[in-house]
């Protein structure tokens, strides 16, 4: 040990510098120049996790390639001769003694620790209230279940898989992030559609809340998703559609809907005239809906049918809307407004686990009766057909429960081209 530097047995025989209350037992200022030294923080450090972990301070601790600093400080605290070796152990229970020995700390080297470092909280008492945290940050969302039970499967994955804990590094942040995504989906799906920073500005007071990369957009989106069962994707694009599923728009022409021999405005009926397939942007239809003058408005998954039927039946062609995939917002605002005033909605789509997610997320917001989209018009067309093999996840057909089974058990692959002569000659008798 360093020449005039005290020893544990000259510290204590030490009088105290100044006078203590009765409670504090401990001298603090002996207790800080013995065992609370840079030198010593790794053996304090050792004892505190053993006290939040609940276990003893007896044994010993060791410290692997000390520095001679270190190894100095932990001979001059139990003042023993000084020691080498590649490591240097420590017994607590000596550290113990010297400390109450000494009357340094009286109740011994728990006492000093929490002296020397605060109140030591156990981990088992850290882990509840973190967990308790962490499950009061997820109450906004009981509201929004209580009126939306739809989205009860969403909060489960929220929970489960962890995104909002990686998206919040307290439960206090997760609490307003959560407040925010339920005020938001509360709201949603947004009828009439809607501009997206129009709506944020509403409802959550700042325009840019859901912009693209925001924890709360990331949130949000994921439980729109669910709302609307808009498909996996990545990118700005289908970023974009998602959001129009639930009636939020980055702008109100770039949602389109494709249609056929509408008729209902003046624009709607000169192309019906000429027998020509028409582009109807969200913003047309938000700023004027056609009149429903069809009973009956088929609906199909790809444009090669609409375009045949234009092709063959021109302006005596039934009355056609083509979804070019998931639907967009421009065609349910269109299909809404047909079905609530009174049009029969007939849909066909490609025969495979697409196509029926396709229908079932159409199904989810407008209803619709199968045209040759049942589980025996399948297996007609996939007796004569030489598609591709059935690929994919599996997925339901609520229309009819037997669709989904014959797709697994035939496993073929049946796209609406293949079925086209058929799907026409329905078009050539409603004429």
């Amino acid at each position: 040990m360093t020449e005039g530097e005290p020893t544990a047995r000259e510290l204590a025989q030490e009088e105290p510098t100044e006078e203590k209350p009765e409670s504090d037992r401990i001298d603090r200022v002996r207790l800080g120049r013995l065992l609370g030294t840079p030198d010593l923080s790794w053996l304090v450090d050792r004892a505190r996790r053993r006290l939040e972990r609940e276990e003893p301070l007896t044994g010993s601790v060791t410290l692997a390639r000390p520095a001679a600093a270190q190894r100095a400080a932990a001979d001059r605290l139990l003042g023993r001769a000084p020691r080498a070796g590649q490591s240097l152990t420590v017994r607590l229970d000596a550290v113990d003694e010297v400390l109450r020995r000494s009357g340094i700390s009286p109740d011994g080297l728990a006492a000093a620790v929490i002296a020397l470092t605060g109140p030591v909280v156990p981990l088992r008492e850290v882990r509840d209230r973190e967990v308790q945290a962490w499950e009061a940050a997820y109450a906004p969302l009981s509201p929004l279940l209580a009126t939306t039970p739809q989205l009860a499967y969403w909060a489960d994955r929220l929970r489960a898989e962890g995104l909002v804990r990686r998206l919040c590094r307290t439960p206090e942040a997760a609490h307003t992030l959560l407040m925010a995504g339920a005020a938001a989906l509360h709201d949603l799906p947004a009828d009439p559609p809607a501009s997206l920073p129009a709506f944020a500005a509403r409802v959550l007071g700042e325009a840019h809340a859901l912009d693209d990369g925001t924890p709360l957009a990331t949130v949000v989106l994921s439980g729109v998703r669910a709302l609307t069962g808009f498909p996996d994707g990545s990118g700005a694009q289908w970023r974009r559609e998602a959001w129009a599923s639930a009636g939020l728009l980055r702008d109100d022409v770039s949602s389109t809907v494709l249609s056929l021999n509408l008729r209902g405005s003046p624009a709607l009926d000169w192309m019906a005239d000429a027998g020509e397939p028409t582009v109807l942007t969200l913003r047309q239809l938000i700023r004027g809906l056609p009149d429903p003058t069809t009973p009956i408005v088929r609906i199909c998954e790809n444009p090669a049918v609409l375009s045949a039927a234009a092709d063959l039946y021109g302006a005596d062609c039934p009355a056609l809307v083509c979804l070019q995939g998931q639907p967009s917002a421009a065609a349910l605002t269109l299909l809404r407004h047909l079905h609530a005033h009174g049009t029969t909605l007939l849909y066909h789509g490609d025969f495979d686990w697409g196509g029926l997610r396709i229908g079932r997320n159409l199904l989810r917001h407008v209803p619709w009766r199968p045209w040759r989209y049942t589980a025996g018009d399948y297996r007609t067309a996939a007796a004569v057909s030489r598609g591709p093999r059935l690929t994919g996840t599996p997925a339901t057909a609520p229309w009819d429960p037997a669709l989904a089974p014959a797709l697994t058990e035939l496993g073929v692959r049946v796209e609406e081209e293949v079925v086209l002569d058929d799907l026409l000659a329905d078009l050539k008798q409603a004429r």
